[in-house]
């Protein structure tokens, strides 16, 4: 296909797009369900399980494959950004505060996602479509755990500031259980990739060079970002030589990830976490959070929607597996972090608002089986399987979590009456 034609198809994509996540977003607010959660069910059926079943020929001619490598730029883009945007919203106080009562609830909702895996992966990696040919069981078990594991850390922070939970002692345990579950798992997810990629020395390079990245940050870097918080004036808009400042940054910064062999994302949100909090992040969520989640963040979820082929689930051995795998995501995630929240003493209601909090896997879960898609660690098979596993728990997420607010007042109203 001739390069001028890529902007005509990639207009004319993002038109699509962003339409149908606006109206499938909206109709999904009417049913009490975030924006996102819509967008992302928008994203599948633009692929091969709606609209490519009901009208194929249509769907490829909107879709060509020659088209899937310039929207797969524009998706990587958006998603960096967006962790991006995260990382500016995360407090470190929230470990701080909450970590020693959190751990149980990380710890269950780590381990036990593991030990389903590990005793899950070798009997799926027998089923074709799901496993790369060389994958081994240890990265498969690996791979599927931290899939498993994984929290939908974001929506997380959003349905707890939204109920106006952030400072309260529910808030702050889920965001910091939240927050641990999904470092571990990009850690572990890092190792499989590197493992896979060859030779454990490039684990190694990934792990060793993500951590002094991080540290580099943490250390060095936030003082840095400092100086360059304390150029911005409170009254006025970011100057465009600070708005391109901090975006040189990121793209430093996610190219220094991609180089140790993890993912531009880690990056992203790393720099986003350490810049300084004030009147710098609050604008540049102000001037970048519309056109990202707006714009380039449905490009990621259509993206992964093309990837997916709810189709296969009509083959018996990935439907069996499918079901296997959704059982251990929602007891090794949600029954789990409820029933370590239930032994630490937090009561059945903020035990079940915590469950249903961290069972949610979101964008988060994407991100991850995208990267494993493009690495070659899962074919498209398990793919879809997670999309609707990420899918599922994302819609269970937010009517469970109101429910157990709502009885979380009640409660309240009677103990004060």
């Amino acid at each position: 296909m001739p390069t001028a034609h890529l902007s005509v198809y990639f207009f004319i994509q993002v038109a699509v797009i962003i339409t149908a996540a606006q109206l499938v977003g909206r109709l999904g607010q009417r049913f009490g369900q975030p924006q996102v959660v819509g967008e992302m069910i928008a994203g599948v059926l633009l692929g091969p399980s709606l609209f490519g079943l009901l009208l194929p020929e249509l769907q490829r001619a909107l879709f060509p494959k020659e088209t899937l490598g310039m929207l797969y730029v524009a998706a990587q883009l958006g998603v960096g950004l967006y962790m991006f945007l995260v990382g500016t919203e995360f407090r470190a106080d929230h470990f701080r505060s909450r970590a020693r009562s959190a751990a149980s609830v990380s710890l269950a909702g780590i381990l036990v996602p593991f030990v389903l895996a590990f005793l899950l992966a070798p009997q799926i990696l027998q089923v074709p479509g799901l496993f790369a040919q060389k994958v081994r069981p240890f990265e498969a078990s690996l791979f599927l755990g931290a899939a498993i594991a994984i929290t939908a850390f974001p929506m997380l922070a959003r349905i707890i500031s939204e109920r106006g939970l952030a400072g309260t002692s529910l808030g702050t345990l889920a965001l910091t259980a939240g927050a641990v579950d999904d470092a571990v798992a990009w850690c572990i997810l890092a190792v499989v990739l590197a493992s896979f990629s060859g030779s454990w020395s490039g684990a190694y390079m990934a792990v060793l060079g993500g951590a002094a990245f991080a540290l580099f940050m943490v250390l060095v870097g936030s003082r840095l970002l400092r100086r360059l918080g304390q150029h911005v004036n409170p009254a006025q808009p970011l100057s465009s030589s600070m708005l391109a400042t901090v975006l040189v940054l990121f793209a430093l910064s996610a190219f220094t990830m991609d180089l140790v062999g993890i993912h531009a994302v880690f990056g992203g949100f790393i720099l986003g976490a350490c810049l300084p909090r004030g009147p710098l992040t609050e604008k540049l969520r102000d001037q970048l959070q519309p056109f990202v989640v707006v714009f380039l963040l449905p490009i990621f979820f259509t993206y992964s929607g093309l990837n997916t082929r709810l189709s296969v689930l009509f083959d018996p051995g990935i439907l069996l597996a499918a079901v296997a795998i959704l059982l251990a995501s929602f007891c090794g995630k949600g029954l789990a972090c409820w029933g370590a929240a239930r032994l630490t003493g937090e009561n059945q209601r903020d035990a079940m608002a915590i469950g249903a909090l961290m069972n949610a896997r979101g964008l988060m879960e994407l991100i991850i089986i995208n990267i494993g898609l493009q690495a070659g660690v899962i074919l498209p098979g398990l793919f879809s399987v997670l999309v609707l596993m990420a899918v599922l728990t994302t819609l269970m997420a937010t009517p469970l979590f109101n429910l157990a607010v709502r009885m979380r007042e009640r409660g309240a109203l009677v103990s004060s009456g």
